[in-house]
């Protein structure tokens, strides 16, 4: 019988012990249900001329790096104009409207058309020349507002070290012709700025303007046929992509070409003298990252470029006819 009977008495213990195992599952499950899901942060990308480049590969490469990975905690919605820019306001004006949690914005054209559409959205800058005097932010130390990011060139003497490049490089050149697109806000600023160091280099000066992609070959045909010896370009979406664009169009010509880009030299320009754009995508991956963390856009100073590189292609020059200086030195030859 005394088997039985503790038998019985363990039977009890365990109908008394299930109801409040029971409790204590319930909780932990409504507990484990009312947990926020893993956020997924969405943000928009507004680009000039296009989304699909190096340079945005190597930005979400480090967005991967800092653990923000598209398709997994990333949403991204790419507005991409392709070369018709007259289309970025009502694209940034779309993004807005979706209510990301920041906008990206590459280029000085998608950065006014963020500018204009929002002044509550974080705006992440890439590659603007000078987002101060282009009234994006206060200072570079303490932007303010909605936008930070990193700037594409040091404003003040910059075009002049570029000038000095070519007189380096091209001694007896004397006519110049230079290639802006007067909508890029960036080239309206920084124009001026060239003025007075290429007179100081003995150059004359011939101003062409592009307002469309499809007005570059006749730009550098006209430059051509007023005698210019030489070309420089300021960076520019139409001029930038395809790389190849502007180097095939000056080696028809004849005209050695100076631009921003390293990728310039390297599709067959005879010259490209600015920053590590690889680089500094990558550093605007750390501003979103610290904003969807928590960080104020207007907080974050702004960052320009620290490391500027010179690339020359030799096979250019070859081509061109051209004996380039022995002490002209560069971070890199393409031979």
């Amino acid at each position: 019988m005394r088997p039985a009977r503790q038998l019985g008495d363990r039977m009890r213990r365990f109908a008394k012990t299930v109801p409040i195992l029971l409790v204590v599952m319930l909780v932990f499950a409504s507990a484990a249900a009312t947990q926020p899901a893993p956020k997924v942060a969405r943000i928009g990308m507004l680009c000039a001329p296009a989304c699909d480049t190096v340079y945005n590969a190597a930005f979400f490469d480090e967005l991967r790096k800092l653990g923000w990975v598209e398709g997994t905690n990333l949403v991204v919605e790419r507005k991409d104009p392709d070369n018709r820019l007259d289309q970025l306001p009502a694209f940034a004006a779309d993004l807005v409207q979706s209510k990301p949690d920041l906008i990206v914005a590459v280029a000085a054209q998608a950065a006014l058309a963020a500018k204009n559409a929002t002044s509550d959205v974080p705006v992440v800058m890439l590659f603007v020349g000078d987002p101060v005097g282009l009234g994006f932010a206060a200072s570079l130390a303490k932007p303010g507002g909605n936008m930070t990011g990193v700037t594409a060139l040091v404003p003040g003497d910059f075009a002049g070290k570029q000038l000095d490049i070519v007189r380096a490089a091209l001694p007896q050149v004397k006519r110049v012709a230079i290639i802006i697109n007067p909508l890029n806000p960036n080239h309206r600023r920084l124009y001026p700025e060239t003025a007075a160091p290429a007179v100081k280099l003995g150059f004359e000066i011939d101003l062409l303007e592009v307002r469309e992609a499809d007005g570059v070959p006749a730009a550098v045909a006209a430059a051509k046929a007023r005698g210019a010896e030489a070309l420089y370009l300021f960076a520019d979406a139409f001029f930038s992509f395809p790389p190849n664009r502007v180097p095939d169009l000056a080696a028809q010509a004849g005209l050695p070409a100076m631009s921003l880009e390293v990728s310039f030299a390297k599709a067959g320009g005879l010259m490209a003298y600015g920053p590590d754009f690889f680089h500094m995508a990558r550093r605007g991956a750390h501003y979103v990252d610290q904003i969807l963390k928590g960080a104020k856009a207007g907080e974050l100073p702004i960052e320009q470029p620290s490391k500027f590189l010179l690339v020359i292609n030799l096979k250019t020059a070859k081509l061109l006819g051209i004996e380039l200086p022995p002490t002209l030195s560069a971070d890199e030859v393409i031979e």
